[in-house]
């Protein structure tokens, strides 16, 4: 006798997929980042809707295989995965726990861009990203292109050691 397997919840979904992994940023899950929209479950099959950080992102295909790999795992063979591109992704998505594991990692977060400064402003001034190492804010933009088009890359001038800043997308 075959044992049948409960239908999946919506809630279950969710902490299953805390489980993937961003493949450029592996410290971060999808739920990190916020890019996981919606979870809808309809009887035995399972909705996902992510929304790429940025429309070419070449990570989405391998984010979309890991979780269909992760649920299929798990059983749910009635998997719809969809990509929503509107709204556009922002980092206002990102969890705060993802923006400290981020920053544990070495790699500077976004941040909203008022009082400490972030980011190339109106002006053509670059202003101050914190240093993710010694968490100075005497730092200097080296490049607007990082090791990923999400990052760019930084130095600061306290510690001199080089780092990625997540850019910031509103």
């Amino acid at each position: 006798m075959v044992e049948q397997l409960a239908p999946p919840t919506e809630e279950h979904i969710w902490q299953l997929l805390e489980g993937v992994s961003d493949p450029e940023v592996p410290v971060l899950s999808i739920l990190d980042l916020g890019i996981v929209r919606a979870v809808r479950v309809e009887g035995e099959e399972v909705h996902v809707t992510i929304t790429p950080t940025y429309s070419g992102c070449p990570a989405m295909n391998v984010i979309a295989t890991e979780i269909r790999l992760l649920l299929l795992a798990e059983g749910i063979t009635k998997l719809h995965i969809h990509n929503q591109l509107s709204p556009a992704w922002t980092t206002d998505w990102m969890s705060q726990a993802g923006r400290q594991k981020l920053e544990e990692y070495g790699i500077a977060p976004p941040v909203d861009g008022t009082a400490t400064g972030h980011m190339l402003n109106l002006f053509g001034k670059d202003t101050a990203v914190r240093c993710p190492l010694c968490k100075s804010e005497h730092t200097h933009m080296v490049s607007q292109f990082g090791s990923t088009a999400c990052k760019a890359h930084y130095q600061c001038d306290d510690c001199l050691e080089p780092f990625d800043y997540f850019k910031c997308h509103a």
